[in-house]
């Protein structure tokens, strides 16, 4: 039987464009009671929360005091300027951000995102002090075309380019298949946990095994409660990041104390 991995846990809750700060509060009153033992447990899941931009605040008021960690959902590269619409690193950071989600396959497909840009912001957060959730993965045609391999191994090493060992020891890998979000189809465990595996190779061959073997990372396609235990008993796999299964407290307790 092989050992438990040496890598906490790790729940990331991606709300994209719902909620507003009302039921922002509504939703963390009513999740905390259901994480207690979680909590209390001798390994806890670590959890973070991702509201919309407006919605920080209010999560950052009713989270504090708990072990819950905040997101960003994005983040620009430049310190401040003329840029509309956009946030910096110091923005999360002054309302209770500790992480940001960076390259979500919905920034790279409607917001023109590429591995450059990936690359630029990463190491924004990396200097503000936030940790990244570096999204990557393929989509269907690239899966069917046998290209889900020389898509990661892009993406990892043009998005991750010039971090150093230290750098990485901060930084959250999510492996999201574009061809499993919000499509109702999910990776098998075995097709989740090849795509880690690989990735964590490529860790490994750029930063060495023993950072490889910290580097946690999750699956992000469809993460529902019925599906966790399938996921989680993969060794490679270390947590998710759930979109529309974290939008009700139930399904995303249900997920965080599989």
């Amino acid at each position: 039987m092989s050992s438990p991995s040496p890598r906490r846990p790790l729940m990331a809750a991606n709300w994209k464009m719902h909620k507003t700060p009302a039921a922002t509060r509504e939703f963390i009153a009513q999740i905390l009671p259901l994480l207690a033992a979680n909590f209390a447990a001798a390994r806890p899941c670590e959890v973070v929360i991702a509201p919309p931009f407006p919605c920080l605040p209010a999560a950052a008021e009713a989270a504090q005091g708990t072990p819950i960690s905040l997101a960003g959902q994005n983040l620009h590269w430049e310190v401040s300027g003329a840029f509309t619409g956009e946030v910096s690193a110091e923005m999360l950071l002054a309302t209770g951000c500790q992480y940001v989600i960076i390259g979500h396959s919905e920034r790279r497909q409607y917001f023109g995102e590429t591995d450059e840009t990936v690359n630029r912001k990463l190491r924004a957060a990396l200097t503000a002090g936030l940790k990244p959730i570096i999204c990557v993965g393929e989509t269907l045609e690239q899966r069917e075309a046998g290209r889900t391999e020389a898509v990661l191994r892009r993406q990892f090493e043009d998005g991750l380019h010039g971090l150093t060992t230290e750098q990485l020891e901060n930084c959250v890998l999510a492996y999201e298949p574009v061809w499993a979000i919000g499509t109702g189809r999910t990776a098998t465990p075995e097709i989740a946990a090849a795509a880690h595996h690989f990735l964590r190779e490529l860790a490994g061959a750029r930063f060495g095994a023993p950072a490889a073997a910290r580097l946690r990372i999750l699956y992000g396609g469809s993460v529902k409660p019925d599906l966790i235990r399938g996921l989680m008993a993969q060794p490679e796999i270390d947590g998710g990041l759930v979109g529309g299964a974290s939008l009700d407290p139930q399904s995303f307790a249900a997920l965080v104390n599989f």
